[in-house]
């Protein structure tokens, strides 16, 4: 009988210079919005309200800028991370324009970089992923790697290409959304009076709500992006009988709770670098903090850029900490995200 499905791509399946165009293009919809509000206390006014979108020189609110990110992630796991093991960093990510109701995205990505691990049955893969809309204009960009099974323990391994990836987005390689001005924003309908100036460097926030994760929410979430990993839907992939949360998950639920101390930091513009540092799973009451790493600003005269050190934990606060002396992430750390936002300067 011949087979019409496929196990995925293991490690040796990969080549470097090797483009992979992923199904299946996905057309979104204010249906999107609503769903990702219902799953995610996300209150941004941009993404919120199309008065407000057009206060600030929008045609309407776009679709949130995690929406278009997991959708065009998504679209990658039958092809890179189905066998993975682990999902391990971002770098140089960048959102390059705004995703709006009605809009069709697909993406696209190239292998940059493997390296077989030790013991021989693992390896990382990095890829650099693009998303697009329906007229071909990318939308969103950002290389991550993944560790990933071999088939085959015995198959030899490929020549080590290790990516040289920037340490972060340069400031000015932000991309501010066309025809977007903060000159007449309201404060009061934002929710906060906080502009770029009135944060330091090396400030932290505590956003002080928490989010317990339900099992209900977290398979709707994965579905919703129509991720098809297996450790998230089947839960006799792991010994413990237990359905690993979509990473994915636990970065839109931290940045919604960043609301509280962040309410002004309106759009994500690039994607420095992240780790999903532990596992989360059904139960597990997310919160979250930020570090003010720096300021700068755009192109744009009244819009400032902030790059924030977003970190989501089991419950626990800043005081807790981030790394033991070894430096490795402490038991309750979930994520440790670098990324940029446009806020009023």
């Amino acid at each position: 009988m011949m087979a019409k499905t496929g196990a995925g791509f293991f490690f040796e399946d990969y080549r470097v210079g090797q483009v992979i165009r992923h199904a299946v293009p996905r057309t979104l919809g204010a249906g999107e919005r609503a769903m990702y509000h219902a799953l995610y206390p996300a209150r941004h006014a941009v993404h919120s309200s199309d008065d407000f979108a057009r206060i600030c020189g929008l045609r309407a609110a776009p679709l949130d800028d995690l929406i278009a990110f997991h959708t065009v992630f998504g679209k990658t796991v039958p092809d890179i991370s189905l066998n993975a093991r682990a999902n391990l960093g971002y770098a140089e990510g960048r959102w390059l324009r705004p995703v709006w109701p009605g809009d069709t995205l697909t993406s696209e990505s190239e292998v940059i970089g493997l390296k077989q691990n030790s013991n021989g049955k693992t390896g990382v893969v990095w890829v650099r992923t693009t998303g697009r809309n329906q007229r071909g204009e990318d939308v969103l960009s950002y290389v991550r790697w993944v560790m990933v099974r071999k088939r085959d323990a015995a198959a030899p391994a490929p020549e080590t290409v290790v990516p040289d990836l920037a340490p972060a987005v340069a400031a000015e390689d932000l991309v501010v959304p066309e025809g977007l001005s903060f000159s007449a924003y309201d404060h009061a309908l934002a929710g906060e009076p906080h502009r770029l100036a009135d944060y330091a460097v090396g400030e932290v926030i505590d956003h002080v709500g928490g989010v317990t994760v339900e099992e209900a929410e977290h398979m709707m979430a994965t579905r919703l992006w129509q991720n098809t990993a297996r450790v998230h839907f089947d839960a006799t992939q792991r010994e413990d009988g237990r359905r690993l949360v979509y990473g994915g998950h636990v970065i839109s639920m931290a940045r919604a709770l960043s609301f509280d101390g962040l309410a002004n930091a309106q759009f994500l513009a690039g994607l420095n670098g992240g780790a999903h540092a532990g596992p989360c799973f059904a139960g597990d009451t997310i919160r979250a903090w930020s570090e003010v790493l720096d300021r700068a600003e755009t192109g744009a005269r009244d819009v400032g850029a902030i790059r924030l050190r977003l970190v989501a934990t089991k419950g626990e606060g800043p005081d807790a900490g981030l790394k033991g002396e070894d430096g490795k992430y402490l038991p309750h750390v979930l994520l440790d995200l670098d990324y940029w936002a446009l806020m009023p300067a």
